[in-house]
């Protein structure tokens, strides 16, 4: 079996694009796809028919962008917080260990 990536076929507002993807890659390629086709349909709806295709590829993307940028934010947040509950963990623990080693 060959690991290069294979051809899918996505829609997008009707319109269909051919996207070379890795082998098990598949499935989280369409779901992205029709991610990106609902956030078109969204817009176009939101925003009118004011909008070309291009405009409205280009809204979704910065939008997309900018939830991707915040929910790294809260990731990376999150991880800190993680961390300084391991440090005072491990200080909890060495203070433990120091008293019972008494």
């Amino acid at each position: 079996m060959s690991d290069k990536p294979r051809a899918v076929t996505v829609k997008i507002l009707e319109k269909e694009y051919r996207v070379a993807c890795p082998i098990g890659e598949h499935d989280s390629l369409r779901q992205s796809a029709q991610e990106v086709d609902r956030k078109m349909r969204e817009l176009r709806k939101t925003a009118g028919r004011v909008l070309n295709t291009d405009r409205l590829a280009v809204m979704v993307a910065l939008n997309l962008a900018h939830e991707l940028l915040n929910t790294k934010s809260q990731v990376n947040h999150i991880d800190s917080d993680v961390l300084d509950r391991i440090d005072s963990m491990q200080n909890r623990i060495t203070e433990t260990i120091k008293t019972v080693s008494k």
